[in-house]
Protein backbone atom coordinates (compact mmCIF):
# COMPACT_ATOMS: atom_id res chain seq x y z
CA UNK A 1 0.00 0.00 0.00
CA UNK A 2 1.34 3.46 -0.90
CA UNK A 3 0.78 6.23 1.62
CA UNK A 4 -1.07 9.25 0.39
CA UNK A 5 0.63 12.60 0.93
CA UNK A 6 -1.67 13.28 3.87
CA UNK A 7 -0.58 10.04 5.52
CA UNK A 8 3.14 10.28 4.75
CA UNK A 9 5.42 11.06 7.65
CA UNK A 10 6.77 14.55 7.58
CA UNK A 11 10.32 14.78 8.89
CA UNK A 12 10.78 16.98 11.91
CA UNK A 13 12.45 20.31 11.26
CA UNK A 14 16.10 20.45 12.25
CA UNK A 15 16.60 21.24 15.89
CA UNK A 16 17.68 24.75 16.72
CA UNK A 17 21.14 24.94 18.24
CA UNK A 18 21.03 24.71 21.99
CA UNK A 19 21.34 28.02 23.76
CA UNK A 20 23.97 27.86 26.47
CA UNK A 21 23.22 29.84 29.61
CA UNK A 22 25.27 33.07 29.81
CA UNK A 23 26.79 32.13 33.20
CA UNK A 24 27.99 28.83 31.75
CA UNK A 25 29.61 30.59 28.78
CA UNK A 26 31.17 33.18 31.09
CA UNK A 27 32.69 30.46 33.24
CA UNK A 28 33.93 28.50 30.23
CA UNK A 29 35.57 31.61 28.76
CA UNK A 30 37.42 32.27 32.02
CA UNK A 31 38.54 28.65 32.31
CA UNK A 32 39.75 28.59 28.70
CA UNK A 33 41.50 31.93 29.13
CA UNK A 34 43.44 30.57 32.08
CA UNK A 35 44.23 27.39 30.15
CA UNK A 36 45.65 29.49 27.28
CA UNK A 37 47.70 31.55 29.72
CA UNK A 38 49.16 28.44 31.38
CA UNK A 39 49.94 26.85 28.01
CA UNK A 40 51.73 30.02 26.89
CA UNK A 41 53.96 30.55 29.91
CA UNK A 42 51.95 32.76 32.25
CA UNK A 43 52.65 31.57 35.78
CA UNK A 44 49.64 33.33 37.30
CA UNK A 45 46.05 32.34 36.63
CA UNK A 46 43.59 35.20 36.49
CA UNK A 47 41.32 35.59 39.50
CA UNK A 48 37.67 36.39 38.84
CA UNK A 49 36.92 39.92 40.05
CA UNK A 50 33.24 40.72 40.57
CA UNK A 51 33.74 44.40 39.69
CA UNK A 52 35.24 43.36 36.34
CA UNK A 53 32.34 40.94 35.87
CA UNK A 54 29.95 43.88 36.35
CA UNK A 55 31.90 45.99 33.81
CA UNK A 56 31.94 43.06 31.35
CA UNK A 57 28.24 42.32 31.67
CA UNK A 58 27.39 46.02 31.25
CA UNK A 59 29.40 46.12 28.01
CA UNK A 60 27.70 42.97 26.71
CA UNK A 61 24.24 44.34 27.67
CA UNK A 62 25.01 47.58 25.83
CA UNK A 63 26.11 45.79 22.66
CA UNK A 64 23.18 43.35 22.77
CA UNK A 65 20.61 46.14 23.24
CA UNK A 66 22.05 48.62 20.75
CA UNK A 67 23.59 46.29 18.18
CA UNK A 68 26.66 48.55 18.35
CA UNK A 69 29.79 46.40 18.34
CA UNK A 70 32.40 48.74 19.73
CA UNK A 71 34.72 49.20 22.70
CA UNK A 72 33.48 52.80 22.97
CA UNK A 73 29.84 53.64 23.67
CA UNK A 74 28.05 56.38 21.75
CA UNK A 75 28.52 58.68 24.76
CA UNK A 76 32.30 58.10 24.68
CA UNK A 77 32.42 55.67 27.63
CA UNK A 78 35.41 53.30 27.43
CA UNK A 79 36.23 50.05 29.22
CA UNK A 80 38.38 52.04 31.63
CA UNK A 81 35.43 54.24 32.63
CA UNK A 82 33.05 51.26 32.84
CA UNK A 83 35.54 49.48 35.10
CA UNK A 84 35.95 52.54 37.32
CA UNK A 85 32.16 52.92 37.58
CA UNK A 86 31.97 49.28 38.68
CA UNK A 87 34.56 49.98 41.39
CA UNK A 88 37.70 48.57 39.74
CA UNK A 89 40.67 50.93 39.73
CA UNK A 90 43.21 49.46 37.29
CA UNK A 91 41.76 47.77 34.20
CA UNK A 92 44.32 46.61 31.64
CA UNK A 93 42.35 45.57 28.55
CA UNK A 94 39.09 44.47 27.02
CA UNK A 95 38.11 41.86 24.43
CA UNK A 96 34.70 41.83 22.76
CA UNK A 97 33.04 39.49 20.28
CA UNK A 98 29.61 38.60 19.01
CA UNK A 99 27.83 35.78 17.25
CA UNK A 100 29.93 32.84 18.41
CA UNK A 101 27.75 30.01 19.71
CA UNK A 102 30.31 28.39 22.00
CA UNK A 103 33.12 29.47 24.31
CA UNK A 104 35.53 27.42 22.18
CA UNK A 105 34.56 29.36 19.06
CA UNK A 106 35.02 32.76 20.69
CA UNK A 107 38.32 31.77 22.31
CA UNK A 108 39.63 30.42 18.99
CA UNK A 109 38.75 33.74 17.34
CA UNK A 110 40.38 35.81 20.07
CA UNK A 111 43.53 33.69 20.04
CA UNK A 112 43.76 34.13 16.25
CA UNK A 113 43.64 37.94 16.63
CA UNK A 114 46.95 39.55 17.69
CA UNK A 115 45.41 42.29 19.86
CA UNK A 116 42.92 39.99 21.60
CA UNK A 117 45.60 37.33 22.07
CA UNK A 118 47.90 39.95 23.63
CA UNK A 119 45.23 40.82 26.23
CA UNK A 120 44.70 37.14 27.07
CA UNK A 121 48.43 36.40 27.30
CA UNK A 122 49.44 39.54 29.19
CA UNK A 123 51.12 37.77 32.10
CA UNK A 124 51.10 40.97 34.17
CA UNK A 125 47.30 40.94 34.41
CA UNK A 126 45.94 39.49 37.63
CA UNK A 127 42.14 39.65 37.32
CA UNK A 128 39.37 39.02 34.84
CA UNK A 129 35.66 39.60 34.41
CA UNK A 130 33.57 37.97 31.72
CA UNK A 131 30.13 38.89 30.42
CA UNK A 132 27.82 37.18 27.94
CA UNK A 133 24.41 38.55 27.01
CA UNK A 134 22.02 37.40 24.30
CA UNK A 135 20.35 40.02 22.12
CA UNK A 136 16.61 39.78 21.51
CA UNK A 137 17.35 37.91 18.25
CA UNK A 138 19.46 35.31 20.10
CA UNK A 139 22.88 36.63 19.12
CA UNK A 140 25.41 36.30 21.95
CA UNK A 141 27.69 39.24 22.82
CA UNK A 142 30.89 38.50 24.74
CA UNK A 143 33.15 40.74 26.81
CA UNK A 144 36.31 40.09 28.81
CA UNK A 145 37.87 42.81 30.94
CA UNK A 146 41.33 42.29 32.41
CA UNK A 147 42.88 44.06 35.37
CA UNK A 148 46.21 44.78 37.01
CA UNK A 149 45.00 44.27 40.61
Amino acid sequence: MVASPAQAEVPAPPAAPAVVAPKVLMSQVITMTNQQRAANGCKRLLAVDQELVVASVRQSVYMARTGLFSHVWRDGTTFVRRSHLAGYAQPSGENIAWGYRTATEVMDAWMASPHHRANILNCGAKSIGSGVVYAANGTPYYTQVFGWE
